[in-house]
Formats: C-alpha cells, structure tokens, sequence
C-alpha cells in the first residue's frame, strides 16, 4: 500500500512540474500535502528514474523539469489529452508528416481511459472534416519535414545555409535561375520561416546583403557549412509582413502586371495586402502587381476587384481572360429574335 500511494504521488509530482515552469518545494509539499522533505526525496526518486528534474538553491529556490538525453513520457490531464487526439485526426499540420502523427495518434490512444477514448470516439464519429484547399486548384505542395527541422537550426545556430533553388517556370530569376536549378548553390543568412496559406518560405540576407524570400518546396539543401554569421536581423523584424509584400512579386509561378482604372487607394481598400502591390500612376489610374500558383487564381484575384482593367501580360494569362470571357458571355441567355411586323 506504501508503494502504490508512493507511485501515485511520484506521478502526481511528475504532473505539476510539467504544467509550469518552475515551483518551489513548500509550493509542491502544499499541493501533495507531505512535507519538504519527502518532496526532496521524490525529486531523487524522479532522477533515478531518469526524469531530469533541476534544482536552484537560495531565496528563490525552485524545482524545474529539465532537459534530458531523451523524450520522458508526458502526463497530460483529461482535457489536455482529448483536445491532442482530436487534434492529431484533424489537424492539417505540415504536409507530409500523416505517418508521424499516425503513430503519435496510436500511441496515445491505447493509454486513454476508457472515459476519454469515448469522448474523443464521439466526437470522431459526430465531425466530418472539409477539404483544407478550396481556394486553389493547385495541390499543397509536399514538405519534408527534415527540410524544415534543418533550416530552423541553422536559424537558431546562425549558421550559413546553403542549397539548390528551382524556380518555377514563369516565375521572376531571383537571382536563382528560371525553372531549373542552378549549377552553383545559393548561400544565405537564414532568419525566419514563415507559413502562410500553406506555403513554407524562408526569409534569408543573400551573399549581396539583400533580403529575399525562398519558398520551401523550391529549396533542395547542400551540405550543411557549419560557418557562423553574424546576425544583422531585418530593420523592423515584421518577418512575417516582409513576406507577405515579396511573395506578391517573386514568390508565385504566375505573375501579372494589371493596370486598373481606379486609384491605388480604391484598389488597396478592395484588396489584403497580401495580394498584391499597388503602384498609382495618376489620380484615376493604378497597376496592381499580383500572382498566384496558376492562370484561373489570377483571373480570380482580377475579376474580385469589380473595377475595370487592362493586362498587357504574360501570354499564357492574356489567352486565359480572352477563353473565359467568351466561356461568360456565352453564359448569357440571347433574347430571341424580333419577329417582323406583318405588312
């Protein structure tokens, strides 16, 4: 009996240092209702059991679960637990880890309590979960997740990153070539990773000092250089809006110049920013530069703005608005013909 309430509290202590960071050992005492000391020994009892539990000495003294050699095994509460399985059945995550979060799925629910495995059954069998890509009809593309672990160390251990860069056919040169990859790497300062509309980029200071944004699914890495950088992060650190104005005119397959007969301020007030760039040429008179992974997004994006326009370019867009606006106006119903009055 002495065992098993000593197994209990080791786990309930086991809990509590994993809910905040630090507690100090009176905090812990109150919450287990035991003395300091047999808290301290529970501390040992952890540590033997390889549970890496740190302790800071002095006024203000605490316990805090450290950092070990390998993952311990987590302890998470009713509501923790169900809200990470129905997450992992639901959750979009990064394309290409499905195997991963299968076997994480698993794992979990062969240990849930008869209770929570019913809940998070219900709620399985109650939901139906739509498609994750409605607003494009070009496939997610595929991201290795190892691509993404190598790039935010690089990030965290300001090393260099070097890699190959296949730009999409169509797209701007970026100084990485059109639809190929390059013969000679291209090394950067990487800073950032940013997700947005399920697309990976990486923001980086190229070799000429200028800040550019590389999208992930293009990356094909090198060996690592192990060199260190010394960090010059961007001026405002918007990380996140950098990449949102850049991909508008060097991130997309498709890119098009539009100019649209309205002022740059009503275009900005009918588009997000992300978008696209609007530049004014005249009080009545703008051109949006915008883009998009294919010719029908463009079109799309174009025919939203509800204000009249003209495309000068590229080739492939202009015959792309010429075939759907015949494929609208022959939607329209004609009126019948006029019968001619009899003389």
């Amino acid at each position: 009996m002495i065992l098993l309430e000593t197994s209990q509290r080791l786990l309930s202590l086991l809990a509590l240092l994993q809910t905040k960071p630090a507690w100090t050992g009176t905090e812990l005492a109150e919450r287990l209702e035991v003395t300091t000391r047999t808290i301290r020994n529970d501390i040992d009892r952890l540590r033997e059991l390889g549970y890496p539990v740190d302790a800071t000495r002095g006024p203000a003294g605490h316990y805090q679960l450290g950092v070990g050699a390998k993952l311990p095994p987590l302890l998470l509460d009713d509501e923790e637990a169900v809200a990470v399985a129905v997450g992992l059945r639901t959750g979009a995550g990064v394309m290409g880890m499905a195997e991963s979060s299968t076997r994480a799925l698993t794992k979990l629910e062969q240990v849930l309590p008869h209770r929570l495995q019913r809940q998070v059954t219900a709620i399985h069998r109650a939901m139906e979960k739509g498609p994750d890509n409605t607003g494009s009809n070009v496939a997610d593309p595929e991201i290795d997740p190892a691509v993404l672990a190598t790039i935010a160390a690089c990030i965290r251990d300001e090393h260099y990153l070097r890699f190959d860069y296949a730009v999409a056919a169509g797209s701007p040169t970026r100084g990485a070539g059109s639809g190929v990859v390059q013969d000679l790497p291209i090394l950067v300062e990487p800073y950032r990773l940013v997700s947005w509309q399920r697309y990976w980029y990486l923001v980086a200071r190229d070799e000429q000092s200028v800040w550019r944004t590389y999208r992930v699914d293009w990356i094909t890495l090198r060996m690592a250089t192990g060199r260190k950088y010394q960090p010059r992060p961007i001026a405002d650190e918007d990380y996140t809006d950098f990449v949102l104005r850049d991909v508008a005119t060097t991130g997309w397959k498709v890119h098009a110049r539009i100019t649209v007969d309205a002022p740059a301020q009503e275009v900005l007030s009918r588009i997000h920013a992300a978008v696209g760039i609007v530049e004014s040429i005249d009080d009545n008179t703008c051109v949006l530069v915008t883009g998009a992974d294919s010719l029908e997004i463009v079109a799309v994006y174009i025919g939203m703005l509800g204000l009249d326009f003209h495309v000068d370019g590229p080739p492939e867009l202009l015959t792309h608005l010429q075939t759907i606006g015949n494929r609208y106006l022959n939607a329209i119903p004609r009126p019948p013909a006029q019968r001619s009055s009899p003389g």
